[in-house]
């Protein structure tokens, strides 16, 4: 069935993401100029063939342990970073929710909203008729014109979660963005996100938390140590994950500490094609910064030599 048919929403295929956890900062550089090889690598694969199809409408929940992924996976379908292999393909505007994601600590909230408004291609007219109605739901009245820096975790997702619904995406992405902050505010924001489902948005709801997800959600992605375990019926999916939950819960600290080395060396040791690796970063954006690297590297040398001054 071709994606082109109205049936989804967001279509994942074959998604794996992959870190170096042995590059210093000069070999990331360097890395610019040898197409993101790295000749003393240690790749973890955050996500490892990840795969599924999201029809519109639909509130998928992503579960899984700390560490597991779902950050990672919620970032990709955000557009925030690019996966390694495969590719996510998405029908409307996504938009990320979580804790100061996109947020500039040094603007106030009133400039962070102008911001973030702007960068989803809003007006300053759309701006200014729907600034009284994002700072109104945001419940952060005088605070929105103090810096970023100064507020609270709760403050910044009661923020980033006000602008991103008030730039009416088509998809929408909270990655444990009410796991801080009080009860009232989260009810409002689940009430809201149901509302925008009844809307035909397609919404992803990530975390650790197994009550939030069946409360809000139709289906659930359980991904545990970057590899997806099931995609379904979030009843089902959560009974799954809580027997996980339930029997490592039983384990001694020493086991909890075993079972955790033993699947963290899995996402490190996991046997994939080559080009895994050597398309890491891909070679059409590596000549781009390459392309940037090397223009910095002779702007910096003719200011040295006073040329430019």
């Amino acid at each position: 069935m071709p994606y082109t048919q109205e049936k989804y929403k967001v279509k994942c295929s074959n998604v794996s993401k992959v870190y170096d956890l042995n590059r210093s900062r000069k070999e990331k550089i360097m890395s610019l100029f040898t197409f993101g090889r790295s000749y003393n690598s240690k790749p973890y694969y955050a996500l490892y063939n990840i795969n599924f199809e999201v029809e519109e409408g639909t509130s998928v929940g992503i579960i899984g342990l700390n560490g597991s992924g779902k950050s990672t996976l919620s970032n990709i379908l955000g557009q925030v970073v690019m996966p390694s292999t495969g590719h996510i393909e998405t029908r409307g505007k996504p938009s990320l929710i979580a804790i100061g994601a996109g947020l500039n600590p040094l603007f106030t909230g009133e400039e962070n909203i102008r911001y973030k408004c702007l960068m989803h291609g809003m007006s300053q007219k759309e701006i200014d008729n729907k600034f009284d109605d994002i700072v109104k739901f945001s419940e952060l009245d005088d605070f929105i014109y103090q810096p970023l820096k100064s507020y609270s975790s709760g403050m910044k997702s009661r923020l980033g979660f006000s602008i991103a619904i008030h730039t009416d995406p088509d998809i929408l992405i909270v990655d444990e963005a009410l796991s801080v902050g009080d009860e009232t505010f989260s009810n409002k924001c689940i009430e809201k996100m149901k509302e925008f489902q009844g809307r035909g948005k397609t919404i992803f709801f990530v975390s650790h938390s197994a009550s939030q997800i069946k409360k809000m959600c139709d289906k659930a992605i359980w991904v545990h140590y970057g590899e997806m375990i099931a995609y379904g019926d979030v009843n089902e999916v959560v009974k799954r994950y809580n027997h996980l939950v339930q029997r490592i819960k039983k384990m001694t600290k020493q086991e909890q500490v075993i079972y955790k080395k033993k699947k963290l060396k899995q996402q490190q040791n996991r046997i994939v094609e080559s080009h895994l690796i050597e398309d890491n970063i891909n070679p059409l954006r590596t000549m781009s910064l390459i392309g940037i690297s090397i223009l910095v590297w002779i702007g910096a040398a003719l200011l040295q030599l006073g040329i430019l001054n």
